[in-house]
């Protein structure tokens, strides 16, 4: 099924989607699980736009490339052209939803690039690898240091995190991503995800939810 950005009311984003920006280890609980080391910096990478699936009606993963973890992350969708470091208001002004996502990674290959020093990418960019939900409105929600992101998998919650125990919280997370690449409209920005992450297996039923401002069923085609 093709993407197209949407708000939860149904209306279509008048923007395309464009590039995927992400920040690694952004809780330091989900770094520890996983015996990564807490990291001093924004650890950011990309993935493409190729990538991107909806939510709704259910989404495919690989069967052939090892273990399939799910990473549920607050996705913020970008509105307004930002560069150079803009300021708290430039940012705040430039975003024009939150949506519950998936970062889907191949674990297994992402553990052999990691020993080798190789970039991501592979186990992080192919087809599928990014699940988005509708969005909220970017002035629905307030307080960006209060968003809590939930994943309930086959009745069995998985992972219950909240963007107060971010290293980089929203607004100065997407002002470095910016003083490195300019963002434009139709991007999305992956923030991060809590402790808690897993495999995914074909007929997982779904629930993903920005608590308290959307929640969405769905499964593993």
């Amino acid at each position: 099924m093709s993407y197209q950005h949407q708000y939860v009311d149904g209306t279509t984003v008048h923007f395309p989607l464009g590039k995927v920006v992400c920040i690694g280890r952004n809780y330091a609980e989900h770094a520890k699980e996983l015996n990564n080391p807490v990291p001093t910096e924004p650890l950011l990478f990309i993935k493409p736009g190729s990538c991107v699936v909806p939510l709704d009606g259910g989404f495919a993963i690989p069967d052939d490339r090892g273990s399939v973890h799910y990473e549920a992350e607050i996705a913020v969708l970008i509105g307004k052209p930002l560069s150079s470091r803009p300021d708290v208001e430039e940012v705040r002004d430039a975003i024009s939803g939150f949506a519950p996502a998936l970062d889907l990674t191949l674990r297994d290959v992402q553990a052999k690039l990691k020993e080798k020093g190789y970039p991501w990418e592979i186990a992080k960019s192919f087809d599928g690898a990014c699940v988005l939900a509708p969005f909220v409105a970017g002035d629905a929600i307030e307080d960006l240091g209060d968003i809590g992101i939930r994943l309930v998998i086959n009745g069995e919650t998985r992972q219950d995190g909240n963007s107060r125990d971010m290293l980089n919280p929203i607004v100065p997370m997407i002002q470095a991503m910016a003083g490195h690449f300019a963002l434009q409209p139709g991007d999305v920005i992956l923030t991060g995800t809590p402790v808690g992450v897993g495999a995914l297996n074909k007929g997982d039923e779904l629930v993903l939810e920005l608590v308290g401002y959307s929640r969405f069923t769905s499964r593993v085609l």
